[in-house]
């Protein structure tokens, strides 16, 4: 997973990026040349962001970046992972090497997630 700061991404260019609010439906979205999408976390308590990276996943076949924007703190990186972000906005107080430390705590799961559909044990 990329993890940009706050203000990287403020520089960052936007070309074929579509920015989804947290209430929208991905699946009634038209993703055609489409290559980041945007999901904002208004704040950390609010996990409709979640659902929506796995339905564009799994439901719409989307396979750009899904970015998450917003109150993004390092704590929800690796469900947000399992969940099919590829990229996240941390939080202007986040630190970005511990949040790549957190990332590499686990090397594998027993449920399957989005990276890896197959549980442990089918594997």
């Amino acid at each position: 997973m990329q993890l940009i700061s706050h203000t990287e991404h403020t520089t960052l260019t936007h070309d074929h990026l579509l920015t989804l609010p947290n209430d929208a439906d991905p699946t009634q979205q038209s993703l055609q040349d489409v290559q980041t999408i945007e999901l904002h976390f208004p704040k950390f308590t609010d996990g409709r962001a979640f659902s929506q990276a796995l339905m564009l996943r799994r439901r719409c076949g989307f396979k750009g970046d899904i970015r998450a924007t917003g109150d993004v703190l390092i704590d929800q990186l690796s469900q947000m992972q399992r969940c099919g972000f590829s990229s996240a906005v941390l939080r202007a107080d986040q630190d970005i090497a511990k949040g790549r430390e957190l990332l590499s705590h686990f090397s594998a799961f027993y449920q399957g997630d989005v990276t890896q559909p197959q549980p442990l044990f089918a594997r």
